[in-house]
C-alpha cells in the first residue's frame, strides 16, 4: 500500500513514551495531574529553594561564621629536627643527605606533592645536609650548629 498521510507512523524507538500531564481525565492523570492533593507542591509556582527547610532557621544560618581562608594558601608537610635525628638513629638515613624525595621514600612524609618545612623542635647531633622548601629560624640554627648545611628549594617546583 502506498504511503498515505493517514498511515504514517514514527520510526520504532524514535519517540519516548511520556506522561501527558494536564490533558484531562482521558489521559489517566486527570484531576490532580500527578501533583497529589493540597499542600505547597500542588500549587502553581511551587518551586522550593534547594536548602529550604520548611521555615525552620536554615543550617547555613544557624552555624557560626568567622575567620578567613586565603585561596592560595600553601599547606606544608612539617618535619621537626628531632624526627630527623630519630631517622638517623634508626639507620633509615645513612649518607646524611635529606631531601623531600628521600623522606617520601622512607615513609616519613606521606604526600610527595606537598612542600616540606623543617621546624626546630628537639635536639640534633648528626651532621646533615638538609634540602627543603622552608626552614624555621631555630631549625636552620640547629642544623648549622651540628655542622650540617641547609638548602632551600623554590616552591614553584611543587606546584607543577
Amino acid at each position: 500500500m502506498a504511503n498515505i498521510l493517514s498511515n504514517l507512523k514514527y520510526a520504532a524507538g524514535s519517540r519516548k513514551k511520556r506522561k501527558r500531564i494536564g490533558r484531562g481525565q482521558g489521559s489517566g492523570h486527570g484531576g490532580t495531574s500527578t501533583r497529589g492533593h493540597k499542600g505547597q507542591g500542588s500549587r502553581s509556582g511551587s518551586g522550593l529553594k534547594r536548602n529550604f527547610e520548611g521555615g525552620q532557621m536554615p543550617l547555613v544560618r544557624r552555624l557560626p561564621k568567622f575567620g578567613f581562608t586565603p585561596r592560595n594558601r600553601v599547606e606544608y608537610a612539617i618535619m621537626n629536627v628531632e624526627i630527623l635525628q630519630k631517622l638517623v638513629d634508626d639507620k633509615k638515613i645513612t649518607d646524611g643527605i635529606i631531601t623531600p624525595e628521600v623522606l617520601v621514600k622512607i615513609g616519613a612524609v606521606s604526600d610527595k606533592n606537598q612542600p616540606l618545612k623543617i621546624l626546630g623542635d628537639g635536639e640534633l647531633k648528626a651532621k646533615l645536609t638538609v634540602t627543603a622548601h622552608k626552614f624555621s629560624k631555630t631549625a636552620a640554627e640547629k642544623i648549622t650548629a651540628a655542622g650540617g648545611s641547609i638548602k632551600e628549594i623554590s616552591n614553584e617546583k611543587v606546584a607543577a
